[in-house]
């Protein structure tokens, strides 16, 4: 087949995999000037990119297996972040409460070496080198807006009343949260303002480079429809089908892999009332956080599990709810039971392949492999981490530069996301602005509308004068109106879309709740095509 025979224009980048990685690398080169075109066999952040710890982290337990340049960049990438998103991020403090039989995961290289010059410590983690690592985590990335370490007296201080007794000191230092799942939606909203084509629910049924252009055949998966991109370079951002995408669709050897490790979670009811986190070391050297979650919950995770199949959807199983909760009784005063459990989730995170004997001790930085040998270049991301996925698109272009002479340069730095137009401590303000606006809303809707929308709330409400303005009520704040947003402007197609991803409201909503939602949008979706198709007619 000749180019001309695919009847449709030659893109320059062509990107499989609607993760972060994948619509971060596809908003970075449509903000350069390159065409863009991206699928995603799936929804947007359906896999590994939704079922995160939900931080913006340097990663502190890195600093054990000496990866400096990793959670430096992470470091100085929180910051970064923060600045043009900060309706879906913010400052977090954690709270990791220290005893003395705190014990390094085996196999790091911080944990041979003191097993080497202090026997007597026996994997023991001394106070002295938590507080080292903290002081490198506080100065290794330039902080100007987080505030530093503190030591907390948790016989007075509030965090230490959830606590056993036995934990009398702790110390504070700061992260960042992030609602994982719209930061992926809206990297891709604004990589289609910069003229890229998102297409969800679209798989890449092959690939192959013939006369210097990568030929990607595409199947709709909800219609069944076939045709063809050409494109000047292919990138492989298909994060856990990484490897299955340069085997089985692009038809190529690699030397080069990925790691699949499963990390699991778990949402119990609120367990304690302030707004940090909680940092937990385990006597087998792994630590768990428990995080303040939507508001009425706790976050509970993770756990490192190995998971040899990308096409068996990771589940938390009943052995890692388990694990999660005897973790976090040995430090709440109160015992977290599995019968405390609301939800549980799981993921997928596709590490490179290092080599390392264990899950927790495999690499979290990432690996970018230029593959040039075909006619057009094919750049295969493995690895990497939510925190530095910008600074990953970032090398990712610049790999390809050579290719595209024509590109711009770097310029995603602190440039906002679609909301993200305000300063990092205005979300109370703008709270205030949109029930000024509209004074239907409760505190805590209009809180939730600004934490997912930021400036784009009043977009998304229109000229509602009331409450029936927004349309149908779907339960739990949910209306009509948001639906809508979400369904045209942030390709949500299903009620799961909505609930589980573009929201977490699925841990509000009833399952009746949810089913009248999914038929609502089936009807919209019948409904939309057949006015479009009259309008094409």
């Amino acid at each position: 087949m000749r180019v001309e025979d695919t009847g449709g224009d030659i893109v320059d980048l062509f990107v499989i995999g609607g993760g972060i990685n994948g619509c971060g690398i596809a908003r970075d080169a449509a903000g350069r000037g390159l065409s863009v075109e991206l699928a995603e066999m799936h929804d947007l952040a359906s896999a590994t990119s939704s079922a995160s710890t939900k931080l913006f982290h340097g990663g502190l337990r890195y600093l054990e297996y000496f990866e400096f340049r990793l959670v430096r960049e992470a470091l100085i990438e929180r910051e970064t972040l923060l600045r043009a998103m900060p309706h879906i991020s913010w400052p977090m403090r954690f709270v990791l409460p220290y005893h003395r039989d705190m014990r390094f995961e085996g196999e790091t290289p911080t944990s041979r070496i003191l097993n080497a010059v202090m026997p007597w410590m026996k994997g023991r983690r001394p106070a002295w080198l938590i507080r080292l690592g903290l002081f490198l985590y506080d100065h290794l990335g330039g902080r100007e807006i987080l505030p530093g370490t503190e030591t907390l007296d948790l016989m007075q201080a509030p965090e230490g009343r959830p606590l056993k007794d036995k934990f009398a000191r702790a110390f504070e230092y700061s992260d960042c949260w992030i609602e994982d799942s719209r930061l992926v939606v809206l990297n891709a909203r604004d990589a289609e303002t910069r003229g890229a084509r998102i297409r969800v629910r679209t798989r890449v049924a092959g690939a192959e480079c013939r006369d210097g252009l990568w030929h990607v055949r595409l199947k709709d998966t909800d219609t069944g429809e076939v045709d063809t991109v050409c494109a000047r370079a292919l990138v492989n951002a298909g994060g856990p089908w990484v490897s299955d995408v340069i085997t089985g669709v692009l038809r190529l050897n690699s030397s080069e892999g990925v790691r699949l490790v499963r990390g699991s979670h778990i949402v119990t009811r609120k367990l304690y009332d302030h707004d940090k986190c909680y940092f937990f070391q385990g006597a087998d050297g792994r630590i768990v956080f428990a995080i303040p979650y939507e508001g009425e919950f706790t976050l509970i995770g993770t756990t490192d599990a190995e998971h040899h199949d990308p096409d068996k959807a990771p589940e938390c199983t009943p052995e890692e709810a388990a694990y999660l909760c005897r973790f976090a009784s040995e430090y709440f005063a109160r015992p977290v039971t599995e019968a405390d459990i609301v939800w549980s989730y799981s993921g997928v995170r596709p590490l490179y392949d290092d080599g390392a004997k264990s899950a927790t001790a495999a690499t979290r930085d990432y690996v970018l492999s230029l593959d040039e040998s075909g006619g057009a270049p094919l750049l295969n991301v493995f690895g990497g981490k939510i925190t530095t996925y910008r600074r990953l698109a970032e090398s990712a272009l610049a790999r390809l530069a050579p290719h595209f002479p024509q590109a711009g340069g770097d310029w995603t730095a602190g440039v906002p996301l679609p909301g993200g137009d305000f300063a990092v401590d205005g979300v109370g303000a703008l709270v205030e602005t949109l029930r000024a606006r509209y004074p239907f809303l409760e505190a805590g809707h209009a809180l939730r509308l600004v934490r997912a929308y930021g400036t784009e709330a009043v977009q998304v409400l229109g000229d509602a004068g009331e409450a029936t303005g927004m349309g149908r009520d779907f339960g739990a704040t949910l209306t009509e109106a948001e639906v809508r947003w979400q369904m045209s402007r942030e390709h949500a197609r299903e009620a799961a879309d909505v609930v589980w991803r573009r929201t977490r409201l699925g841990l509000k909503m009833t399952d009746d709740q949810i089913a009248a939602l999914d038929d609502w949008m089936r009807a919209a979706r019948v409904s939309g095509a057949t006015a479009k198709g009259r309008a094409e007619a």
